[in-house]
C-alpha cells in the first residue's frame, strides 16, 4: 500500500481541495494521513473523514511589520523538526499540498527526506509559502493559465481545482424545497464570501424589488449577516451557511453571484454555472480575486464587477445579461480544459510515488 500525507491550512479553501481527493486517493489505495496546525480549520475540517491528523507548531510568513515577526520563524523551525519527525516514522511515499503557512515546514522537512512533493497554486500569483516550496517541489498543480508563466516551466502543470464530486450530485428540487420556491422562476445563487461580504450582501438587498420580479435568489450571506427585516420576503431565502445542502442549492439556481475566491469559482466552473464575479479589492487583500476574476472574464467564464462599480443598476443591469447570454457562458465553460483536475492531480500523485 501506497501511503500520502496531505497539508493545507489556514482557510478553509486551503483544505476543501485536498478533501475533494480523498475518495479517488483511497481507491487508488492509498493510505492517507494528514498534518496541519495543532488547532487550525483544517483540523475541524477534517476531522469527519476518519483519517489520521497531526498538529504541528506554525508561524505565519507576512510582509508588513508586526511584534510576531520575530516569534514565528521559532515556531516554523519547530513546525519542521515536528513534521520531519512524522515524516520518518510514517514513512510517506508522496506529499501533497495545498498551500498556506502550515505547508512550509512540511514540504521542506519532506523534501530534506527525499519525499517528492507535488503543490497546488490555486491563483494566478503564488503566494509567499508556495513560493517558499516551489524549489523544492517535483510539480506544481494550477488553475489558470496565466499562472503558467510564474512557474518554472519543467514543472507546472494546468490542472484546476479538485471539486469535491458531491457538488455535482445535488437535487434541484431538495434545493427548491429547501427554500420554499416555485420550479417555474430562475433561481440566483449569491455566495458573499466569509470575508468581506458586507458590500455584496448591501447591493443584493438593495436591488431585491427589481430582481425579485424576474427571479428567487438563494442569498448565503455569512455569519450573523441575515437581515431579520427580509425573512418573510417572497422569493428571497438567507442562510448564514450552508454545509451538506449547497449541492442540492447548486443544482438549483441558474446564476451565481459570487466573490473571486479561487476554489469558490473553480466550483462554479465545474457545475457551468453561470455568473457575475465581485472580486475583493486590492485594499483589503492581495489582490489575487481581481486577477482570478480577470481570468474568468477573459475565457468567457464571467461577468465581472469590480467592488467600486457595485450598485443597484449595475447589478441588475449584468444579471438580466447574464440570463439573457447564458448559454454562451455555459458553452465557454463547458470547452474549458481545468475541469477535470481530480483525475490529473491523481495521476500526477501516482507517478510521484513511483
Amino acid at each position: 500500500m501506497k501511503r500520502i500525507v496531505l497539508t493545507g491550512g489556514g482557510t478553509a479553501g486551503h483544505v476543501t481541495p485536498n478533501i475533494a481527493l480523498l475518495p479517488s486517493l483511497k481507491e487508488a489505495g492509498f493510505e492517507i494521513a494528514y498534518m496541519g496546525s495543532y488547532d487550525g480549520i483544517e483540523k475541524k475540517l477534517i476531522a469527519d473523514f476518519d483519517i489520521p491528523y497531526q498538529g504541528i507548531a506554525t508561524g505565519k510568513f507576512r510582509r508588513y511589520l508586526d511584534p510576531k515577526n520575530f516569534s514565528d520563524p521559532f515556531r516554523v523551525l519547530k513546525g519542521y523538526a515536528e513534521a520531519r519527525k512524522y515524516l520518518k516514522e510514517f514513512k510517506p511515499d508522496v506529499v501533497f499540498s495545498k498551500g498556506g503557512f502550515v505547508s512550509v515546514p512540511v514540504v521542506r522537512a519532506a523534501a530534506s527526506l527525499k519525499i517528492p512533493c507535488i503543490i497546488h497554486e490555486s491563483d494566478i500569483t503564488p503566494g509567499l509559502a508556495n513560493k517558499l516550496c516551489i524549489p523544492v517541489a517535483r510539480k506544481v498543480c494550477c488553475n489558470f493559465p496565466e499562472t503558467l508563466n510564474h512557474l518554472p516551466k519543467e514543472k507546472a502543470v494546468l490542472t484546476g481545482s479538485p471539486i469535491r464530486k458531491e457538488l455535482a450530485e445535488g437535487n434541484r428540487l431538495a434545493g427548491l424545497d429547501m427554500c420554499g420556491f416555485t420550479a417555474n422562476k430562475p433561481v440566483i445563487l449569491v455566495m458573499g464570501g466569509s470575508l468581506g461580504a458586507l458590500n455584496v450582501n448591501q447591493a443584493v438587498r438593495a436591488a431585491l424589488p427589481g430582481l425579485l420580479e424576474d427571479f428567487q435568489i438563494i442569498h448565503l450571506c455569512g455569519k450573523d449577516k441575515v437581515d431579520n427585516l427580509l425573512l418573510t420576503t417572497p422569493g428571497y431565502k438567507q442562510f448564514e451557511y450552508v454545509k451538506t445542502e449547497l449541492k442540492d442549492l447548486f443544482a438549483a439556481c441558474d446564476l451565481v453571484i459570487s466573490r473571486a475566491g479561487a476554489n469558490a469559482i473553480c466550483e462554479i466552473l465545474a457545475l457551468k454555472k453561470p455568473n457575475i464575479l465581485i472580486p475583493l479589492p486590492a485594499e483589503v487583500s492581495r489582490g489575487d480575486q481581481l486577477l482570478n476574476a480577470a481570468s474568468f472574464k477573459e475565457q468567457g467564464f464571467s461577468i465581472v464587477i469590480e467592488e467600486d462599480d457595485l450598485n443597484t443598476k449595475t447589478l441588475t443591469e449584468a444579471v438580466k445579461e447574464l440570463y439573457e447570454n447564458r448559454n454562451t457562458y455555459i458553452n465557454a465553460m463547458s470547452s474549458s480544459s481545468q475541469t477535470d483536475s481530480v483525475s490529473k492531480i491523481i495521476s500526477l500523485i501516482l507517478e510521484a510515488a513511483g
